[in-house]
């Protein structure tokens, strides 16, 4: 019998299991740790074998990894990067931090780019919810933004793999999680040189910065989560901790109006590599349980007035659908089941706080990222979410079908 008062979350540290919680306990004993040690090389090198690359560099989120892959390209200042809307500020924020112009294309109904739109010297292909998206080809510089992907596939190669360069990210609701991580993969000899380079430059994020996200799955699990739904106690304690930087935020004010916050760019710290290897052991898992819950959602939902997303190759981070009503449905969720379902993307670029205009991106711009912004939800799939979890999302969905 699914339990209404359990909270029902998709982006609070979804993935966080008893195992990952013992990795995080040990490290808070173990400080020397945090900084250096022999995780790192670890991880990448595993990470590197997984996706077939020859060359794999972890960073301290996803969006430290594409500001560095456009750095260690070397591109002239005031240069064109285009990229679509239907994002996060993650993506246009490194484009800008590194002198370049951020240029925007429309989406299509599946969430992606076009690929026909997609011209120019230098791309970013986004595979948005895990959905592999075409690689364009008539463009120059293809970067792979994986940061929902990691683990699908493009006619038989892994995401990250087809284009000049790709990046994942590691942060809180992404396929895998340390709270904050992130790769930059390539087969460029020459490109994955400068990206060790500059991983050394830029050198490790602080032990109070480590610290912070070392906490945050803690919180989550054994206080915010389990208080969410009582009175909005555990959304207080969730946005307290946050404000007193007990536990950091996923985006910051800075990002927000296009500026960098000095914890970006830096190299992934050893105890977040720990965390990520971790996970990432569990990675076939994960994706598998994904599919079975994508499965139920798309049988259940089938024959409604729901959207429902395209399953060829998708590793469905989230099952991400459609309708007119999806305001109305998440604020019903929110407040009165507490369900806690996604809203990636209510704003052409996300966060809804945003400011648009600081990322170079004007309304009007791209009309079906407008419209498909105003009429998106996303349903978890992560390994957390149980079947009597999905059965009762769903019996709440049938009041819309």
């Amino acid at each position: 019998m699914a339990n209404k008062f359990k909270p029902i979350s998709i982006s609070l540290s979804p993935n966080v299991q008893k195992d990952d919680i013992l990795v995080v306990v040990k490290l808070l004993f173990q400080p020397w740790k945090w900084k250096n040690g022999s995780a790192i090389k670890k991880f990448e090198k595993e990470f590197a074998t997984y996706l077939g690359v020859k060359h794999a560099f972890s960073f301290n989120s996803g969006r430290s990894s594409l500001y560095v892959i456009l750095k260690a390209l070397n591109l002239p200042q005031g240069g064109n990067v285009v990229l679509q809307a239907f994002t996060c500020n993650a993506v246009p924020n490194p484009v800008l931090w590194a002198g370049l112009n951020p240029v925007y294309v429309d989406c299509a109904n599946d969430f992606n780019a076009d690929p026909e739109k997609l011209k120019g010297d230098v791309v970013i292909v986004q595979h948005t919810f895990g959905l592999p998206a075409q690689i364009p080809s008539g463009a120059g510089i293809v970067i792979e933004d994986c940061a929902h992907a990691l683990g699908a596939e493009i006619n038989g190669k892994k995401v990250g793999t087809v284009g000049k360069a790709g990046f994942f990210s590691f942060s809180r609701d992404k396929v895998i999680s340390s709270v904050y991580g992130g790769m930059a993969v390539t087969n460029d000899d020459e490109l994955g040189e400068k990206l060790e380079a500059l991983q050394k430059e830029f050198g490790q994020p602080s032990h109070f910065w480590i610290l912070q996200q070392l906490l945050h799955p803690l919180l989550l699990n054994f206080i915010i989560l389990p208080l969410y739904g009582f009175i909005n106690l555990g959304k207080l304690i969730l946005i307290f901790s946050q404000v007193t930087h007990v536990v950091s935020k996923a985006v910051s004010w800075q990002e927000k109006r296009g500026l960098r916050p000095d914890y970006f760019p830096k190299a992934l710290p050893n105890a977040l590599a720990m965390m990520a290897q971790n996970q990432f052991n569990k990675l076939e898992k994960f994706n598998a349980h994904r599919k079975q819950i994508a499965e139920f959602y798309d049988k259940e939902l089938a024959n409604t007035k729901f959207v429902l997303p395209k399953k060829e190759n998708n590793i469905f981070l989230r099952f991400a659908v459609q309708h007119l009503e999806a305001t109305e449905i998440l604020y019903e969720a929110w407040h009165k089941e507490n369900m806690l379902l996604g809203d990636w993307y209510t704003t052409p670029i996300a966060p809804d706080d945003t400011k648009l205009d600081q990322m170079k991106y004007t309304p009007g711009m791209c009309l079906n990222a407008e419209y498909l912004a105003k009429r998106t939800l996303n349903l978890p799939t992560h390994i957390n979410i149980s079947m009597d979890d999905a059965q009762r999302i769903v019996n709440f969905l049938q009041r819309w079908k």
